[in-house]
């Protein structure tokens, strides 16, 4: 892999509301230099069709997400072709960095995109059925709510369910103003 594969940048500034967190890049998404950059990826069309950002966006605008008080990160940095590729040890070091950052920023909600990273994040219900939306447990006092990976690849729900969960998070950001 070339040098421009390892580095993904986060995406985060302080007074974030919402941070997305992915599991890791995709190898387009580090070859691009842009989050959620897979030809067959979801996020940025859910982004808009749910209402969380007034316009459609594309990957490479992931800089603008924090005009929305929104940021984006990964569990673990190193770009892979899928998940199977990932350790034990990464997952590990992963969340010692994310709760790190969710210390350091303060997000209000914490959005896990993929059950994968609720199964990661709370080993202790790995083994029960991941619901999406709002979670009861939190991260480092922020509130957590999974949203259904957006690949093309996850087969698991149709796109109308994972937009249902991206107009959840719309709807619960709503309820609750921003102070």
């Amino acid at each position: 892999m070339s040098a421009r594969l390892l580095r993904l940048p986060d995406r985060i500034r302080p007074g974030v509301r919402v941070l997305f967190v992915g599991i890791n890049p995709g190898i387009r998404s580090a070859a691009v230099g842009h989050h959620f950059a897979g030809y067959s990826n979801r996020f940025w069309k859910l982004l808009c069709e749910s209402g969380l950002v007034p316009r459609p966006l594309a990957c490479e605008q992931d800089v603008r997400l924090p005009e929305w008080l929104y940021g984006l990160t990964n569990l673990i940095a190193r770009p892979s072709r899928g998940i199977g590729d990932l350790t034990a040890a990464e997952y590990a070091a992963g969340r010692r960095r994310l709760l790190a950052k969710i210390r350091r920023y303060r997000p209000e909600v914490v959005a896990l995109v993929g059950v994968t990273l609720d199964r990661v994040l709370f080993p202790e219900r790995a083994a029960k059925a991941v619901r999406l939306g709002l979670q009861a447990e939190t991260l480092a006092g922020a509130c957590v709510f999974v949203l259904p990976n957006p690949s093309g690849r996850n087969a698991h729900y149709p796109y109308r369910e994972m937009l249902a969960a991206y107009r959840a998070l719309k709807a619960y950001l709503e309820s609750r103003p921003h102070s």
